[in-house]
């Protein structure tokens, strides 16, 4: 009799330690990977990139051929100082005609007070005012002359602005902190505009998504600090964890977390953020307690 009380009791301990160890939620870590692609064509002339390697934002890690670039450059800096010459020529002419319309002026005016006290003719008055509305004809028509050549001008402006934007993209500038993940092109390879070169995820810190029940949304909120254990080689290790974010409608067990009856079960994702010591990788399963 005493044999079988003792084994109802290490039976009881046994359940109980068992319900107290369970996890509240399972689920995998994720990381937020960004795909870098080319945003110029042309030959990679050089690519400082390898897998595992840790990247920082806005450097510089490879260089695109940006020769034919630079050339076209060059002959729209020739073309638009070509015009601008001829711009010059019209610019000079119009400033002749201004002064002729200055001397003019003064002329018209001297002619006039002369005409009010009767020492010039209305003739005189007359000519001089029409030599002035003829100067300054003159003067419009150097402008209208001038403005295709603006125009034109603008329009190449634009264009080298576009190349020096061409140029810019032609290096190849890490954009995110993180550690590269994947590696898609190498130095002397042909790439064109959109074709990927590199996948890389800030590792620093994880996101765990993990799937909770109905009844045991009451015990949870974002911000609520919980442990994260995951698998090794001696047994489990454990991590601090904040949720960050719960799903607003509730969805089916995904099949690899649950057993067979209770996928059939509807349960609330919820992202957990996680600091990385270096031994958490994306997709490592994991389980959150309470």
């Amino acid at each position: 009799m005493k044999n079988i009380v003792t084994i109802i009791i290490a039976f009881v301990l046994f359940s109980c330690n068992k319900a107290e160890n369970e996890a509240d939620a399972y689920g995998n870590f994720e990381a937020t990977e960004v795909t870098i692609s080319a945003e110029a064509n042309g030959k990679i002339e050089f690519l400082n990139l390898d897998e595992g390697m840790l990247l920082e934002k806005n450097v510089v890690i490879g260089q695109i051929d940006t020769l034919q670039l630079y050339l076209n450059k060059q002959q729209l800096l020739a073309s638009k100082n070509t015009i601008l010459s001829k711009s010059a020529n019209v610019l000079s002419q119009r400033n002749v005609v201004q002064e002729q319309l200055k001397t003019a002026k003064l002329e018209q005016s001297r002619i006039e007070t002369m005409f009010s006290e009767s020492a010039a003719t209305k003739r005189q008055v007359d000519e001089i005012s029409g030599k002035v509305n003829v100067l300054q004809q003159q003067i419009k028509s150097v402008a209208t002359q001038n403005a295709p050549i603006v125009n034109e001008v603008q329009s190449i402006d634009v264009q080298i602005e576009k190349l020096n934007d061409q140029l810019k993209k032609s290096k190849i500038i890490n954009p995110v902190s993180g550690t590269v993940l994947a590696q898609y092109a190498e130095a002397n390879e042909i790439t064109s505009y959109g074709k990927p070169i590199y996948k890389i995820a800030d590792l620093s810190e994880m996101t765990l998504r993990v799937y909770f029940s109905e009844t045991q949304l009451s015990s949870i909120k974002v911000g609520q600090e919980v442990n994260v254990t995951i698998d090794e080689k001696d047994g489990t290790k454990t991590f601090k964890g904040k949720i960050s974010w719960i799903a607003s409608a509730a969805e089916f067990t995904p099949k690899i977390i649950q057993t067979k009856e209770e996928r059939v079960n509807l349960v609330y994702a919820v992202k957990v953020i996680v600091k990385n010591d270096g031994s958490l990788k994306i997709g490592m399963p994991a389980e959150v307690m309470l």
